[in-house]
């Protein structure tokens, strides 16, 4: 937040007569000392002094950040209501909650539309995203599915956990079936190698802000588009390519205020 002191102030000063020429002014300003130096000549306009109030963004502008977050974080804007970081190593832990539960929600929401966009087309004869579980594959029973799927996801994290509690521990040689340079990894919660990172981004991790800022801010939004989907689903029990349709037919009838309030009667 920037304080605009001394706006639009004029110091007049004559050259050779003021005694304040020539001198250094500290002025304090909000807690902090703003110098201004008196130069010669007979009109001095005094410039804008800006003054940071506050050394980073926060969720809520003038809001003090707890001690513990300091902003080195990736995405920390002070943000802890509940004190859930107090302690440092669960704020570890929840770091990396939140980008696994992030990186989910954004495959998820580009699966949803990508799909949901196919079926409404009719290019791809797909169920609705909320009945695909429902779905009866030739190749395969639910339960062996399901089977599979624990078993796949289950090694996955707990490789991930393993990697958390023991950094590097998983790029061992002989750790993943030798396949280790291929999934060599960056630091905890960031994967690297040509498989899963092909186009070589990010690969000094430690100075990689920006793409983490991005990743966490894209993330985030998916989350609350998700919490969206879920709920529009269970009002509408349609996707959101058939609501988005609905809306735009009729703008000013077919509101999030309307539907909520013909799916109460």
């Amino acid at each position: 937040m920037e304080i605009a002191a001394a706006r639009g102030l004029q110091i007049l000063v004559n050259s050779g007569s003021s005694p304040f020429a020539r001198k250094s002014i500290n002025r304090a300003a909000f807690g902090k000392k703003t110098n201004w130096l008196l130069k010669n000549g007979s009109t001095l306009r005094c410039h804008r002094v800006v003054v940071k109030a506050q050394g980073r963004p926060t969720w809520l502008p003038g809001l003090d950040p707890p001690p513990y977050l300091d902003g080195t974080l990736a995405g920390d804007f002070g943000f802890d209501p509940l004190g859930l970081g107090e302690d440092p190593e669960s704020l570890k832990w929840y770091v990396q909650a939140e980008l696994v539960h992030a990186r989910f929600a954004m495959a998820g929401v580009a699966g949803i539309l990508v799909t949901d966009l196919l079926r409404v087309t009719g290019i791809s004869n797909l169920p609705v995203w909320f009945e695909a579980g429902a779905t009866k594959f030739d190749f395969a029973s639910t339960r062996t599915l399901l089977v599979v799927q624990l078993l796949l996801m289950g090694f996955v994290e707990t490789k991930r956990y393993m990697d958390f509690r023991n950094p590097g521990s998983q790029a061992k040689e002989g750790s993943f079936f030798g396949l280790e340079a291929a999934l060599e990894g960056l630091e905890p919660g960031y994967p690297g190698g040509p498989l899963l990172n092909p186009l070589g981004l990010a690969k000094d991790i430690k100075n990689a802000h920006e793409w983490k800022l991005k990743e966490i801010k894209n993330g985030r939004l998916a989350m609350v588009a998700m919490l969206g989907i879920f709920v529009q689903a269970n009002v509408t029990h349609v996707g959101p390519v058939d609501n988005l349709i609905q809306h735009l037919s009729d703008p000013w009838h077919t509101t999030i205020i309307q539907t909520l309030a013909g799916s109460d009667s």
